[in-house]
């Protein structure tokens, strides 16, 4: 164990249980707009934060940093315990570790949904084949969707190709998950299946970060929800105390627009 200057402890990941995520004093300018500011979070294994806010209030910002999707101006990201780098071989490793899926699925158009969940354990893992394959089916049918394993992303419905992109990402056998709107950009009656799958993750320990609109998911799953406004965390607070008892006037003014509906 040691101590920063700032008198902070930077312990051993191995022999402590430091936390899956830690964010510390990270800010981000996209020109003169001040989108991250100051955040400090922290995720424990096996935690789910769900991240809640306006439109602009820099949560997808904050997901896209965790894994140097987006560079950090200042500040620390540590995953299990070792600082992300800014570039380089360590950067790439580390990011292997963390899975994300985005509102859009980002499959490729040309492989086969199973092609598409093999793909990075052959390439980044160097998995044989064999091995792949037989992961990528167990994957496809802990997301329901193993009867289309040798159709294309195009013959899917949205909610299935968000499926398989779930499964991609585990395929890698990630540390933490993150989701970006995971749900937005689907018909509401594919929304239900990508939640269940995003439910049984969490209920089996995946660290999880998600952003997200859907309060019921934020209320059923998370452990904690992270308000942001402006930029910065509001308020963090275990669901239940988050949606009946808000702090602050931002969160307040937040729920009362969102749960009216």
């Amino acid at each position: 164990m040691e101590t920063t200057g700032a008198g902070v402890e930077v312990v051993d990941s191995t022999l402590s249980g430091a936390p899956m995520i830690a964010m510390e004093a990270v800010n981000k300018h996209f020109g003169s707009l001040h989108v991250l500011k100051d955040i400090n979070l922290q995720v424990d294994r096996g935690q789910v934060i769900v991240v809640l806010g306006p439109s602009g209030s820099g949560k997808s910002t904050l997901c896209r940093t965790i894994n140097r999707l987006e560079t950090i101006d200042s500040g620390t990201i540590a995953i299990d315990g070792e600082v992300l780098p800014a570039e380089g071989r360590k950067l790439a490793q580390l990011r292997s570790d963390v899975g994300m899926v985005f509102q859009s699925f980002n499959l490729f158009a040309h492989k086969t949904i199973l092609q598409n969940v093999m793909l990075a354990p052959m390439k980044v893992r160097k998995a044989p084949k064999g091995k792949a394959r037989e992961k990528a089916m167990e994957l496809l049918e802990r997301v329901d969707i193993a009867n289309q394993a040798d159709k294309y992303p195009a013959q899917l419905s949205g909610g299935q190709q968000q499926r398989v992109a779930i499964a991609r990402s585990l395929a890698m056998n990630p540390k933490v998950m993150l989701f970006d709107e995971p749900t937005s950009a689907l018909d509401p009656e594919m929304i239900s299946e990508v939640l269940n799958v995003m439910t049984s993750l969490a209920k089996e320990g995946m660290t999880m970060v998600v952003v997200t609109h859907e309060m019921g998911f934020a209320r059923g799953a998370a452990n904690q929800v992270v308000f942001m406004a402006d930029g910065a965390i509001v308020e963090a607070a275990e669901p239940a105390q988050f949606f009946e008892n808000p702090q602050s006037d931002r969160a307040k003014d937040f729920l009362s627009k969102i749960l009216k509906h």
